[in-house]
């Protein structure tokens, strides 16, 4: 019943652990590559995934991956998050008790340093008190609910909250199962200086900059 769909540009490196640790419980998995130079499609290719080609910009990437999705249910998932191994179940769970919302998962960085620890409850505050998972947590929905809510726009950043703020509140169910997203560009960037620079970038979101300005500053 579950289809799972990941926008990618080079993104051979994490693709292959990501694909990993889904394991048989997807009846399909799409990579929807955005102009990959470095082997990402022959990464997906090797785990068994349908590889589809679209212009670059996540929230393209993944209404096509959606479009050509053929389960009722789909998971929209990033190149570097990978779930956790009880998540098959978690999510069975969900699409029997609750069709009509959307879940997304734990938020988990791959690293000891005390910053990640503080960044992630940082990030469960926000799915809390503003109800804004973002893309790196996965995003469990039937198709019906996401083409009732106006399906994915095809933004080129900012297309995870663009979905959860249709969704609202009362469609999105947080799952106590981590998704653990590579911590690469919060050390190469600077713990500070990244958070703050995702900060700005919902700040702006929210208060009406396209989001084709925003993804410069990004």
């Amino acid at each position: 019943m579950l289809s799972v769909v990941i926008p990618t540009l080079n993104a051979a490196a994490h693709l292959p652990a990501t694909l990993a640790a889904l394991g048989d419980a997807p009846d399909e998995v799409l990579v929807v590559d955005g102009g990959s130079t470095d082997g990402t499609r022959q990464a997906a290719a090797a785990h068994g995934a349908r590889v589809l080609l679209a212009p670059r910009g996540r929230g393209g990437q993944l209404a096509t991956g959606v479009a050509a999705a053929t389960q009722p249910w789909l998971l929209l998932l990033h190149a570097d998050t990978r779930l956790g191994p009880a998540w098959a179940a978690a999510a069975t769970t969900h699409m029997r008790e609750a069709p009509d919302r959307a879940a997304y998962f734990r938020f988990a960085l791959d690293s000891d340093d005390r910053r990640a620890r503080r960044l992630e409850r940082l990030v469960a505050w926000r799915c809390r008190a503003l109800a804004l998972p973002y893309g790196d947590q996965g995003l469990l929905l039937h198709r019906d609910l996401l083409y009732a809510v106006g399906g994915i726009r095809p933004l080129p950043l900012m297309e995870d909250v663009d979905l959860a703020r249709r969704l609202g509140r009362h469609r999105l169910i947080g799952l106590d199962i981590p998704a653990t997203t590579s911590a690469a560009k919060w050390q190469r960037d600077g713990w500070y200086r990244r958070s703050a620079r995702n900060l700005a970038c919902l700040a702006l979101y929210l208060a009406g900059l396209p989001p084709r300005l925003i993804a410069r500053l990004y």
